[in-house]
């Protein structure tokens, strides 16, 4: 069964400016907002909309000085800040090809992400969160070839004279992005993306969420501005006028009165950053720790329903959930007008102009609720990998992409992921997907944390193993207590974990997305227990 969304009364609304490239997009919010505040930062600066681009340009004149041209490749590693998307920008106002890196990543994967891109200029902070970014660059650039130039962003961005600069390009389908995927198990893949697919995936996003800036509306940014939901979030501002706030590093409690002294109204990341700000909501019952708190939002990782209930009652707010990936930056989101039901229970409805099919294993399209591989089709799909050869295996000649999770599309069109595929269990023959166990264990009230995974069994083919970080202070869970939590739920007996592990944090990626295959590799030695 495929969806395709239909456009939304949202696009007309008053206020709105498109573009095919993010610099048109800039320069028409400019255009119309140019003295509205754009970004806020927690040292207390502040930038509108016209001097960013008045400022983007500069730097892009600095670049264009250095050597930096139309397809010049750039890789650049840098915390979520200001001057890390006028950065950006300014190599999209010169038509060069970027290539951002999470800030968390170190020498093994930036090193195959230097060699893999080719770049010609790698941008760093010189010591960033007690690392030493300008170290390992110049240890790198001493074994790269070609050879790349660095560029030391904390000695400052380099300027120059805007009338120095060419004319700005307007292939908004030119690959201009070079993203990657996490590499945790394997070298990054390299994906590439273009203006106008990155546009797409923020146009979704923001028809989803709706931001009313001229209400008061004030949106965040606290996860890694270099993960492909950064463009995401930089398109929704520029569409609708939306002031952000840029963090470079969220923790609690001291971004919270950053939060609470701008009236952020728009939060979010991931599910690991929903559960962070109810731990902290729990130890202040008598007061809201943000009271101008209106909507989360994020993706990344699977969001429990139990956890959008938690959020509503605890913080007071709806949590806008979403499902997108490197290769599709937006697939589907929770938005307004959702049911409380919607939200909770599924990814949310396909983005504007995304189409979403479901099929088995022989590619055949599957009805309304029956599981299968999601595939997706539309203007915010990549254009392939760097490897011509990884390309072939998941996009499809026919504009699909085979996103290797499987779910259900509902009968009111929105989607419910249920895992991986390569993350199905197979116990006796019995195909066993993660997510719904998950789900029913996070409505433990002592479980802050879940992960369903298969190990390798003599006699099952794989055992159900669930390993369980508690909430901050909670008493372990105790296995025969897990198993009748599954029981009482209506699990059928073979999808009941048969081993149980609590850990004292799961381990996750940059973007707090849990490594299952860390912990397969952690317990597959111990035993179960029951049948």
């Amino acid at each position: 069964m495929s969806s395709t969304p239909s456009r939304n009364e949202n696009g007309s609304q008053t206020g709105l400016v498109t573009g095919d490239t993010f610099w048109s997009l800039l320069c028409a919010r400019v255009a119309r907002t140019p003295d509205h505040l754009m970004f806020a930062d927690g040292g207390g600066r502040r930038i509108t909309y016209a001097a960013f681009r008045d400022r983007c340009e500069r730097v892009a004149a600095g670049l264009f000085a250095l050597g930096v041209r139309e397809g010049t490749r750039v890789s650049w590693q840098l915390p979520t800040r200001i001057d890390t998307v006028v950065l950006s920008v300014a190599l999209s106002r010169l038509g060069a090809v970027q290539n951002p890196i999470i800030a968390l990543y170190r020498e093994r994967e930036v090193g195959s992400l230097l060699r893999q891109t080719a770049a010609a200029f790698y941008a760093v902070p010189t010591r960033w969160r007690s690392f030493a970014y300008l170290e390992m660059a110049q240890k790198l650039q001493a074994e790269i070839e070609p050879r790349f130039d660095i560029l030391d962003v904390d000695a400052g961005l380099p300027e120059g004279d805007p009338a120095t600069l060419p004319p700005a390009p307007t292939d908004g389908d030119a690959v201009r992005w070079f993203y990657s995927t996490s590499g945790t198990t394997s070298a990054p893949k390299v994906v590439l993306h273009t203006d106008r697919s990155l546009i797409a995936g923020g146009t979704g996003l923001a028809e989803r969420l709706r931001p009313e800036p001229e209400t008061g509306e004030f949106g965040s940014i606290v996860f890694p501005y270099a993960h492909i939901g950064g463009p995401d979030y930089l398109v929704m501002a520029l569409r609708h006028g939306l002031p952000v706030l840029l963090l470079d590093q969220f923790s609690i409690p001291d971004s919270l009165a950053i939060f609470r002294d701008v009236g952020v109204t728009m939060s979010g990341g991931s599910t690991a950053h929903y559960q962070m700000l109810l731990q902290e909501q729990r130890k202040h019952p008598e007061e809201k720790i943000l009271p101008d708190l209106r909507q989360l939002s994020g993706g990344g990782a699977p969001m429990p329903p139990e956890v959008y209930w938690q959020v509503k009652q605890v913080i007071g707010c709806a949590v806008y959930h979403g499902y997108g990936m490197t290769e599709c930056p937006m697939i589907t989101s929770g938005g307004v007008g959702d049911s409380d039901e919607q939200l909770a229970n599924s990814e949310g409805a396909p983005i504007l102009d995304c189409e979403i099919r479901i099929e088995d294993a022989d590619g055949k399209p599957l009805p309304t609720g029956v599981d299968g591989e999601v595939l997706v089709r539309g203007p915010m799909v990549a254009k392939g990998y760097l490897d011509p050869a990884l390309s072939q295996h998941s996009f499809r000649p026919d504009g699909f992409f085979k996103t290797g999770d499987r779910g259900h599309l509902r009968p009111d069109g929105h989607l419910k992921l249920t895992g991986r595929s390569k993350e199905m269990i197979i116990r006796k023959g019995e195909n066993i997907s993660p997510g719904e166990i998950e789900d029913v264990i996070m409505t433990h009230p002592r479980v802050g944390a879940v992960a369903v995974i298969g190990l390798p069994d003599a006699s099952r083919g794989e055992r159900v193993c669930a390993v369980v970080e508690m909430r901050a202070g909670a008493a372990p869970l105790g296995f025969e207590e897990m198993q009748a939590l599954c029981r009482d739920a209506g699990l059928m007996t073979q999808k009941i974990p048969e081993q149980l592990e609590v850990v004292e944090a799961l381990p996750r990626n940059p973007t707090m997305k849990i490594l299952k295959h860390e912990l397969v590799a952690r317990f597959e030695r111990a035993g179960g227990r029951g049948d």
